[in-house]
C-alpha cells in the first residue's frame, strides 16, 4: 500500500499507519505493508498505480484526482459544505458510498473504493502578509486543494497542487507566497510557520475531507468475503481514531504556534467569508453544467443537506464564542 502522506505527519500519515496496523491485526488471509509517497509512487500517481495493478492499494484522498474525474473531490471536500458526522451519514448510510464507487467505475479506472480516515476542518492558509480584503488575495502565488482552489482563481490567485513534501521548499525559494495543506500540528510538523506567519481560520474549503483506501479491483475480488469484511472493519475503525487524533492534539499545536513559534491566528472577516461562499456556489453550479456525474453527485448531496437541516438545525446547542 503506498500513501500519500508520509508516517511522519501526524493524523494524514499516522492514518495509513494505524490502518495497517488495524488490518494485520485481525486478518490471517491478507497483510498490508504502508509505503511512504515515493517510496514506490509519487503521491499524485496513486490511482493510476493501483488501477493498473503496479501497486495493490493506496491510502489517499479523491481531491488528488479532481484533474482528471471533475466531481472527484465532492468524495473529499466540499467547501462551505458537511461537516464531520453529516458527510459520513450520506457517505454510509444514503448514497454517497454507491455514487462513490460509480466515480471510478464509470471513470474506467479499475479499483474499490472504501472511506477509511476523516478529519475535522482544516486552517485554510498560512501567508507572509497580513489579508484582509479579498483585493489582498490578488496576485498570489499558493499551493492549494480540491475545489478549493477554484475559488480562490476566481479571486485572482494562482494556485498548484503540490504533494505536502514540496510545499515547505516552494515557500522558501518564493514560488509560492502562501499554502493552505492540513491541520495545524500537520502543518507545524512541515515548518510553514517559519516562513508563513500568518494563519487563517475557520477552514471553509475543507469543512471535513474523507481520506480513501483504494485496492486494485481485481486483488479486491480474488479476497474471500470474510478478508473483505475485515478490511472495510478496519477501516470504520480508522475512521474514528482518525477522528479522535485531529480533535485531540491540534489545539496544542495552535497554542504552541502563537506562544513560541510567533504565529498569529486570524479569523476571515464575514465579508471575505461571504465572498468566498458567494464564489464557490458560482464554481459549483459552472462545474455541474459541465459535468454529468458532478451534477448527480452535486445534486444527490444538496437534496442530503435539505434533509438533513431538519436534525442538524435542531437538536446541537449552538457553541459559545467565548
Amino acid at each position: 500500500m503506498t500513501s500519500a502522506f508520509g508516517r511522519n505527519l501526524p493524523i494524514l500519515g499516522t492514518g495509513a499507519v494505524k490502518f495497517a496496523e488495524k488490518i494485520n491485526a485481525i486478518s490471517e488471509e491478507v497483510e498490508f505493508e504502508q509505503f511512504d509517497p515515493g517510496e514506490l509512487v509519487p503521491a499524485l500517481e496513486a490511482l493510476d498505480a493501483v488501477s493498473n495493478g503496479s501497486v495493490d492499494a493506496a491510502y489517499t484522498t479523491a481531491g488528488y484526482w479532481q484533474g482528471k474525474l471533475p466531481a472527484a473531490a465532492l468524495f473529499s471536500a466540499v467547501p462551505f459544505g458537511p461537516e464531520t458526522g453529516e458527510i459520513l451519514g450520506w457517505m454510509m448510510y444514503d448514497d454517497g458510498r454507491e455514487l462513490y464507487q460509480r466515480l471510478y467505475d464509470e471513470g474506467g479506472f479499475n479499483v474499490h473504493v472504501i472511506p477509511c480516515g476523516v478529519t475535522a476542518p482544516e486552517t485554510s492558509g498560512w501567508f507572509k502578509n497580513e489579508i484582509n480584503t479579498v483585493e489582498d488575495l490578488q496576485g498570489l502565488n499558493m499551493r492549494f486543494f480540491g475545489l478549493g482552489a477554484e475559488v480562490m482563481q476566481r479571486l485572482g490567485v494562482s494556485t498548484s497542487l503540490l504533494a505536502g513534501g514540496d510545499i515547505f521548499p516552494a515557500l522558501e525559494r518564493g514560488a509560492i507566497d502562501a499554502t493552505e495543506f492540513s491541520m495545524p500540528v500537520v502543518d507545524a510538523r512541515l515548518g510553514f510557520y517559519n516562513i508563513a506567519k500568518y494563519n487563517y481560520f475557520p477552514g471553509w474549503h475543507q469543512p471535513a475531507t474523507i481520506y480513501e483506501l483504494l485496492i486494485n479491483k481485481d486483488r479486491w475480488n480474488d479476497l474471500s468475503e470474510r478478508a473483505q469484511m475485515q478490511i472495510e472493519i478496519a477501516c470504520m475503525a480508522n475512521l474514528t481514531d482518525n477522528y479522535a487524533e485531529g480533535e485531540a492534539t491540534n489545539y496544542a499545536a495552535m497554542v504552541d504556534n502563537v506562544q513560541n513559534n510567533g504565529v498569529t491566528i486570524k479569523q476571515w472577516s464575514p465579508e471575505v467569508l461571504n465572498k468566498l461562499e458567494e464564489t464557490w456556489t458560482e464554481v459549483a453550479l459552472e462545474l455541474a453544467a459541465e459535468d454529468a456525474f458532478f451534477k448527480e453527485v452535486w445534486d444527490d448531496l444538496q437534496e442530503y443537506r435539505a434533509n438533513y437541516k431538519v436534525w442538524g438545525d435542531n437538536i446541537y446547542l449552538p457553541r459559545p464564542r467565548n
